[in-house]
């Protein structure tokens, strides 16, 4: 079962810092948004390995949004 993590704040995506296969920590940064002028970043809830990165840079994303999952 895949674990989603979501965007926690509307904005754009600056960086994605993992791609499918990493494997990540609780903690670890997957994804960089830019709101509001603000770095923010997205970080892992558990550890796991990336299944799937759904946005690219670039993208705007809205709060909720789910930008990676984990398997």
């Amino acid at each position: 079962m895949a674990n989603a993590i979501k965007a926690h704040i509307t904005g754009t995506v600056w960086k994605i810092e993992v791609k499918p296969g990493d494997k990540v920590e609780e903690g670890t940064v997957v994804v960089i948004l830019e709101s509001m002028k603000m770095e923010m970043p997205i970080e892992a809830e558990e550890e796991g390995e990336v299944a799937e990165v759904l946005v690219s840079e670039g993208q705007s994303v809205v709060e909720g949004e789910v930008v990676v999952t984990l398997k």
